[in-house]
């Protein structure tokens, strides 16, 4: 398998960013990012699916989605949508029916900052995610940028400091939205993504002037490593699905690349007569099942079952694991940056079946 660095959960001059499609492009290939997956509110930019090189290095954009009712207020339930192929913002006012759609259409659904929180200080209200009864969406935006940087701003000295020193802001998701996410998985496949909700906003307050969190700084920060069978071939329409299977099959982990790459994290499981990655499942029907997680460096590792600590390493780059007990099993890993310890990577889990 390959592993592409995939940015998502942006937003252009489209609805409420500032840049065009080219400044996202070239601020992903200085950044390194393989594939970028713009979100414009309720508008489906038509035609913008392309690639952008510079010399050997290219990136792949692609073009979703992030639908919500624009009439309800306070705002909630924000969808970010993919591969849909056509504009679904007319279902907006209903969660369930926008979410059926998205899946007659054959997209992906992924409920957006579902704990953000209210932020007067910079007048922003909560806009999280309140209908959980609905089904069939494809997985949650596990860890927002924007929304963090909400979470973490109850002053307005704590926005200004953040806003100009914004590697300060990043901790990891939020415990609730983890303990939830736990909760979902027991009874269902749930995706977890990380997206950095980039706006790249001119600011202006008297002489002061800033572009808050420009394109390039997310794309350094919170993203998505997904695993394809190859690598990008340079035909749009065959990277694109490549990109969507990776998505819906779970095949991926969160990461934020800040402190350190994360490229070359692995979770897998073997059995007897089988081996499953990130998103997959699974048998104990041949016997026990030892699960392998390599990181990028030494660094603390927890291995969770069904939401619940099962073991934890420190200081381990290669951890190794045997089961002979059904579950859902994801890992966890956190390091020390700037003095504090953070979130590093959250993978997707592999779901031992009996």
């Amino acid at each position: 398998m390959y592993e592409l660095i995939l940015n998502l959960h942006m937003h252009t001059c489209y609805s409420d960013g500032s840049g065009l499609h080219r400044d996202i492009g070239q601020a992903a290939l200085r950044a390194g990012v393989d594939v970028v997956i713009v979100t414009d509110h309720n508008i489906l930019v038509e035609g913008a699916n392309q690639y952008f090189r510079q010399g050997r290095q290219k990136c792949l954009m692609l073009i979703g989605e992030e639908i919500h009712d624009q009439a309800r207020q306070p705002q909630k339930n924000h969808l970010l949508v993919f591969n849909a192929g056509r504009e679904l913002a007319t279902f907006a006012h209903e969660p369930q029916t926008l979410i059926d759609s998205v899946h007659r259409a054959g997209g992906l659904s992924f409920l957006a900052h579902p704990t953000d929180a209210n932020c007067p200080t910079i007048g922003e209200d909560a806009i999280d995610w309140v209908d959980w009864q609905v089904q069939g969406y494809t997985g949650i935006e596990l860890w927002n940028g924007l929304s963090e940087f909400k979470t973490h701003s109850p002053t307005i000295l704590h926005a200004f400091f953040h806003v100009y020193f914004p590697q300060f802001i990043a901790r990891g998701p939020d415990p609730a939205l983890l303990e939830r996410w736990d909760a979902l998985l027991q009874t269902r496949r749930v995706v977890a993504i990380g997206g950095s909700d980039a706006h790249a906003l001119h600011v202006q307050k008297g002489p002061l002037k800033r572009t808050v969190f420009p394109y390039e700084w997310h794309f350094r920060t919170i993203n998505t490593h997904i695993f394809t069978p190859e690598p990008l071939t340079g035909k749009l329409d065959e990277d694109a699905k490549m990109v969507y299977n990776a998505l819906a099959a779970g095949h991926c982990f969160v990461a934020y690349d800040l402190p350190a790459s994360t490229h070359g994290f692995r979770f897998s499981a073997r059995g007897r007569e089988a081996t499953a990655l990130m998103g997959d499942e699974i048998s104990l029907e041949h016997g026990s099942i030892t699960m392998q997680v390599r990181l990028p460096e030494n660094a603390e590792a927890r291995l969770l079952k069904n939401g619940k600590i099962l073991r934890q390493w420190s200081d381990q780059q290669a951890i190794t694991h045997i089961t002979d007990q059904a579950g859902v099993y994801r890992v966890e890993v956190y390091r020390r940056y700037l003095g504090r310890q953070c979130g590093w990577i959250f993978s997707n889990p592999i779901y031992v079946r009996e």
